[in-house]
């Protein structure tokens, strides 16, 4: 996909590898029918598990449906509900669990041995990262030679399959891994030399803090809050025990922090609309300009 707004804010060739209209709405779905290609080549298998609170949960309840088994997936409670209902239509089964408590690989590792299932990792899988890869080699083939590849990173396994591909057949194009700024643990991890991981904590936890703190920390909208000096209902709370909010407020304020989201996100479509509008008209008014030239003349 190409942007003629974003070419121009960028000052070059910009294109878009637009992997939300991927099967199952992500890139995951690559991998996951690699990764289960492949169990099917090996033998045949009594079905697929993993643990995943969305992408990936989808991708391979998808893709377990089209090689014909079944695939049952570990997902924390609080796994946003469209994403667990997207995952059981596909045909997958799902398991809950409390990401904050309970022990994942071990949970996972205990359903793959009771029930015979293949455990096929979100990124951690050379086949996952394989089918990844894909995504890099059809931007290649239809856009042609690229300065630069930009590439989400969060578990790892897109840019480790994109950057294989890349290295075979345009090995003098640099490839960057962007990540949140609240969630940089593959930089902090590279600066180190060693592991970090992005710190998890309980929502119970979070409820307690001190005068003044935004309530969910990291979130940017709360920075925006602080820089205009207005705090909205429900963003900013006072030193409190968990038990002193109820669970219809936390809902009230969770929902108020994804509207504020939302309406963020509204504003920037309809700057990139004036923008384009704007860019189009002044074109136009070229266009004219040299025309009546061309006639005078």
């Amino acid at each position: 996909m190409r942007s003629r707004t974003l070419d121009e804010r960028v000052g070059g060739r910009v294109v878009l590898k637009a992997e939300g209209l991927q099967r199952a709405g992500a890139f995951k779905f690559r991998g996951a029918y690699n990764a289960l290609r492949a169990l099917a080549e090996a033998g045949p298998t009594a079905g697929v598990c993993a643990a995943s609170s969305g992408n990936h949960a989808q991708a391979l309840a998808l893709a377990a449906s089209v090689c014909g088994t079944r695939a049952v997936i570990l997902m924390p409670r609080d796994a946003p509900a469209s994403k667990r209902a997207a995952t059981i239509g596909y045909g997958g089964e799902v398991v809950s669990f409390d990401r904050y408590r309970d022990d994942r690989e071990r949970l996972q590792a205990q359903l793959s041995a009771e029930r015979g299932l293949a455990i096929v990792h979100p990124y951690d899988d050379p086949a996952v990262m394989a089918g990844a890869g894909t995504t890099a080699l059809e931007l290649l083939e239809d856009a042609g030679d690229l300065d630069v590849l930009v590439v989400p990173v969060g578990g790892g396994g897109l840019i480790a399959g994109c950057a294989t591909v890349a290295k075979a057949l345009a090995p003098r194009m640099r490839v960057v891994g962007v990540e949140p700024s609240a969630s940089d643990d593959v930089r902090r991890s590279k600066l180190g030399g060693r592991r970090e991981r992005v710190e998890r904590r309980d929502p119970e936890e979070r409820l307690s803090l001190r005068k003044g703190e935004p309530l969910h920390g990291g979130d940017p909208d709360a920075e925006s809050s602080e820089r205009t000096g207005a705090a909205s209902d429900g963003e900013r709370i006072d030193r409190l025990e968990p038990a002193a909010i109820s669970r219809e407020k936390r809902h009230q304020i969770r929902g108020q922090t994804r509207s504020r989201r939302l309406r963020r996100i509204a504003r920037c479509f309809v700057q990139h609309a004036s923008a384009a509008r704007e860019c189009d008209a002044a074109r136009a008014r070229r266009g004219v300009k040299r025309e009546n030239q061309h006639n005078e003349q």
